[in-house]
């Protein structure tokens, strides 16, 4: 499997993304010569990691909405989080 360090998928972006969805390559993608990703096709993604996306509902999913659903039980303002944010910008 083809190693590429961030500066070189920075520069190469395009090429290696081709390479992944035409020809299946998979890249080990390194940080200051060691290994953190692999980035490869997605339908190579054992099915278990895919269900922790939105799309695919999932345990990670499901604990935000958890979580969300706990943060609004305690909230004690009529604004709602949006307004508050713009407010905050100003």
């Amino acid at each position: 499997m083809p190693e590429s360090g961030v500066r070189e998928l920075k520069i190469r972006a395009s090429q290696i993304l081709r390479a992944v969805r035409e020809r299946r390559a998979r890249y080990i993608i390194t940080y200051r010569g060691k290994a953190v990703a692999v980035l490869a096709p997605l339908d190579a993604v054992p099915a278990e990691e895919q269900a922790s996306s939105p799309e695919g509902g999932g345990a990670v999913w499901d604990e935000l909405v958890r979580l969300g659903e706990q943060i609004a039980k305690g909230w004690r303002t009529r604004k709602s989080s949006t307004e508050l944010l713009s407010k905050m910008r100003r």
